[in-house]
């Protein structure tokens, strides 16, 4: 079977992607897999067909005013302020980045399309080539629960309506923002008006779009009142190449004292990373701790370090984290998943979307303290967040057995297990 997998963002939007990819290659399929040109290398790196697709989201959340946006997205306000002022360039990006999966869709002439939740439009490719379409999320935002109020919304004690009514809300917003690129996609690529069943959740035809969910019940249980055309499949971790070696620097300073904490905020270091990083380093001082920081796209900006610091790049995190004290990072779902997945304690300070519910899951699991959100990021806070992680005999533990058991799971191979069971049953047919 030819699958085709899509989806776009920062390094946490594509890895996880790749090790699916990699899964289902071999388990006897063929797979290429479509994202911004800044992971080709990446891609085909990890033995997978590589399908080009533009680099605009990528530069725009690389930019000052992406990250500036970014920020400002910790708060409703800001988010809709952000929203406003970026939907001009997003738009059309949109468009670009339709276009781009459109063309790798006809070049690949798939059996099946998994798609990135950010993508919404790859339905209506999907419904062109009269192929089935699963949307592949990383955490759960899209299909409504009583459980819990969408991501993003404040968990208020008004029940389980006000819950679900978020989903709606999303729904709908997402058809607004995301519903003009797709219908000029359609039109210039002459395929006439979008099919009025076509939404977030159905396809052409009005059926339930399955929604896999790459994460793990361990960390967050699956509602009950989830549909059948919902799961929760386990993380997709990617392992280290086995080309890759560690710089010896690297291996040196962790070989040099006690576990180090590792810091690094992705591609989410804000507008002023100087600033996050004078923040972290006093803190690990405050804390009397070791530190890893890192440094690489969009991450921390450290300039002269001390002798119980070290600045890193692209290091894998399956390798690194179980040489680790502590993790401490900004919540995206791949993160925390390689942290939780290596028993060790996890310190969560998110900026916005998916990555304050994470800090409330692992602070729920007893994995780590409260979640400190950047607007309220001080030295003291860190600094005493860092103490409990490293010293507090609750947290290793539950960390500790977490990790056991998210290390026993088979998340891919359960994944391309219900892809296979789906293929053949009236879900996809």
């Amino acid at each position: 079977m030819k699958i085709l997998i899509v989806t776009f963002g920062s390094r946490g939007d594509v890895q996880p992607y790749v090790a699916l990819g990699q899964g289902l290659q071999a388990a006897g399929h063929s797979v290429g897999l479509c994202t911004s040109l800044h992971f080709a290398a990446f891609v085909s790196g990890h033995g997978l067909a590589y399908l080009p697709m533009n680099n605009g989201f990528v530069e725009l959340l690389a930019s000052l005013e992406g990250r500036a946006g970014l920020e400002r997205m910790q708060s409703l306000p800001g988010t809709l302020l952000t929203v406003a002022r970026l939907a001009p360039k997003v738009g059309p990006l949109q468009f670009e980045t339709l276009q781009d999966a459109w063309r790798a869709a006809r070049a690949l002439r798939p059996d099946l399309i998994l798609f990135h939740p950010k993508l919404p439009g790859v339905v209506d490719i999907a419904d062109t080539l009269g192929i089935p379409a699963i949307m592949a999320a990383l955490f759960p935002q899209y299909v409504p629960t009583a459980d819990f109020p969408c991501l993003g919304f404040p968990n208020l004690p008004l029940g389980a309506g006000y819950r679900r009514l978020t989903y709606r809300i999303v729904d709908r917003l997402a058809s607004r923002i995301g519903g003009g690129p797709v219908r000029t996609w359609r039109r210039a690529n002459g395929l006439g008006p979008r099919p009025a069943q076509i939404g977030l959740l159905t396809d052409g035809q009005g059926r339930p779009i399955p929604v896999l969910h790459g994460y793990s019940p361990h960390v967050c249980p699956t509602p009950k009142d989830w549909p059948k055309s919902a799961v929760t499949v386990g993380y997709w971790p990617l392992r280290a190449s086995p080309r890759w070696t560690p710089p010896a620097a690297l291996v040196e300073f962790l070989a040099a004292g006690p576990p180090p904490v590792y810091i690094g905020f992705g591609s989410m270091a804000g507008s002023n990373p100087a600033r996050l990083t004078t923040i972290v380093l006093e803190a690990l001082r405050l804390a009397g701790r070791r530190g890893l920081l890192a440094s690489g796209w969009g991450g921390l900006a450290p300039q002269r370090l001390g002798g119980d610091q070290f600045a890193i790049q692209e290091v894998p995190h399956e390798w690194l984290f179980p040489q680790v004290a502590a993790v401490v990072h900004h919540g995206g779902a791949g993160t925390t998943a390689a942290g939780l997945r290596a028993g060790r304690p996890t310190v969560i300070c998110p900026f916005f979307a998916d990555q304050p519910f994470w800090g409330r899951r692992v602070q729920a699991l007893g994995a780590g303290p409260a979640a400190i959100s950047q607007k309220q990021l001080s030295v003291e806070r860190l600094a005493d967040a860092i103490k409990a992680a490293t010293t507090d005999p609750q947290i290793a533990s539950a960390a500790a057995a977490l990790g056991i058991s998210l290390r026993a799971e088979r998340g891919v191979e359960h994944t391309i297990a219900w892809i296979e069971r789906a293929l053949g049953s009236p879900l996809l047919s």
